[in-house]
């Protein structure tokens, strides 16, 4: 009876094996553009030959873990017995009595429809098929690996590389897969070294060693697969790219050490303590819950108080008013004041400039400047007409002297258009005298004349 039930579930099973490969196949061309075949693809045509291997995958892996789990979990204690290689179905109930009977069944039937287990009708027996035994290799293979401390994830990849290589069947594809590994193993050294992390770089320094022995030892197995004359080209330039990428890796020694020794210079250390900033990070990580820390340290907690703008405002004014307020209630209306009286004084710049402009115009109306009378000469030297003075004033009324004579000054209006007015010429020189004077030491030598043409011209004018 349980023979007739195994062999309808296996038709069954067989039948909607059948329909969802045409599903597949009516459905595959629709993620493909149109102008685009799927089987043009070269790796569509890879994957399809493998697909009675890929159907086993799907039979195991295929739905939520829990079943998942539950396969594997017969396929592996089947597989396990190396003593026999029949079972019966009162040996598999013995052997897996921990598992209800239905689930037992369900497990059973699934395995059978995808090749995982044959059954024997003659003599009523299974049997774990030599492609069960292939993937349980590769599964327990890769869970291995995994528990052990393989940081640098390469150990599954040479394994398989070493491995087809020793039956002389490594194929590109792997190669390729572990070039892709040293590519980015590369790629995260150069990002822990760029961050600057002193953490993630002692991490990944660890790492890089790790993934230093690996390199040591696939470098045998790349130069069995670049030795070999029956190698093809593809599997040779793969097989160098692989060196060049080993290369790369060990060349960031120096990266590292230069990294590191650049966090030590800048390192922090608090005091006298001999303690830095790494030493309390590391002591802080620790500390899972880092909250704790902070328990029975303050005897009463911080309360915090909070305002907001509007709050703000509303207190600034009332202050402000308030005051304001006082203030009026108190002095009241200030009572009438004069004006302060003030004298309006002129620059001291100006009454300068007017009092050459004075002494000037003596000179040049009367001729009694430096000395008065009619037999005053009518030139004189420039120190005579400047001190006594400071040597400030000295300096500016020397500054106003060659203004005398300049006729688009003397067309303007104010004192130094008077004063370019002024029938006076000056007459400057390069050599110096020495003057007995408090204030100037020495001054140019220069001369002051009067300009008898424009005064006779003046005077007939006045005529």
């Amino acid at each position: 009876m349980i023979d007739i039930m195994a062999s309808a579930a296996v038709a069954a099973d067989a039948n909607q094996t059948e329909q969802q490969q045409q599903e597949h196949q009516d459905t595959l061309q629709a993620h493909f553009q149109p102008n685009i075949s799927a089987d043009e693809i070269e790796q569509v045509f890879h994957l399809k030959r493998a697909q009675p291997l890929l159907q086993v995958f799907t039979a195991l892996f295929h739905g939520g873990f829990d079943g998942v789990l539950v396969r594997l979990l017969v396929l592996r204690e089947l597989a396990a017995d190396a003593g026999t290689s029949a079972y019966t179905r009162a040996d598999i109930n013995t052997k897996l009595a921990y598992l209800l009977p239905e689930s037992l069944e369900t497990v059973l039937l699934r395995l059978r429809s995808n090749q995982l287990l044959a059954w024997d009708a003659q003599q009523g027996v299974y049997r774990v098929t030599p492609m069960a035994r292939n993937v349980l290799s590769a599964i327990d293979g890769l869970l291995g690996l995994g528990q052990s401390e393989d940081e640098a994830e390469m150990g599954f990849l040479l394994s398989q590389v070493a491995g087809s290589q020793a039956v002389g069947g490594v194929s590109v594809e792997q190669l390729q897969h572990l070039l892709g590994r040293l590519v980015d193993l590369t790629d995260e050294f150069s990002d822990a070294i760029a961050s600057g992390s002193e953490f993630r770089l002692r991490a990944a320094q660890v790492k890089w060693n790790l993934a230093c022995d690996w390199v040591e030892k696939g470098s045998e197995i790349l130069l069995a697969i670049t030795s070999d004359e029956n190698a093809d080209g593809a599997t040779h330039k793969a097989a160098q790219a692989i060196g060049r990428a080993q290369s790369k890796l060990l060349n960031m020694q120096g990266m590292f050490s230069r990294a590191l020794n650049q966090i030590e210079r800048q390192r922090v250390h608090l005091g006298q303590s001999g303690l830095s900033t790494t030493d309390i990070k590391r002591w802080l990580l620790q500390h899972e819950d880092l909250a704790s820390l902070a328990e029975n340290a303050i005897d009463q907690p911080v309360v915090p108080l909070f305002a907001t703008p509007a709050e703000m405002i509303d207190v600034a004014e009332t202050e402000l008013l308030s005051e304001r307020a006082l203030g009026t209630a108190s002095t009241g209306l200030p009572s009438g004041e004069d004006a302060p009286t003030t004298i309006s004084e002129g620059p001291a710049m100006q009454l300068e400039l007017d009092d050459l402009l004075e002494r000037l115009s003596n000179f040049a109306s009367l001729g009694n400047f430096p000395s008065i009378g009619e037999e005053a000469p009518k030139t004189a030297a420039v120190h005579e007409s400047l001190l006594p003075a400071s040597f400030a004033v000295a300096s500016y009324r020397a500054s106003m002297l060659p203004l005398l004579g300049d006729e688009s000054e003397a067309s303007l209006q104010g004192a130094t258009a008077e004063l370019a007015r002024l029938p006076i010429t000056f007459t400057p020189s390069d050599e110096l005298v020495q003057l007995n004077d408090p204030h100037v030491a020495a001054m140019s030598i220069a001369s002051l004349s009067l300009n008898f043409s424009l005064d006779l011209d003046s005077g007939t004018a006045d005529e």
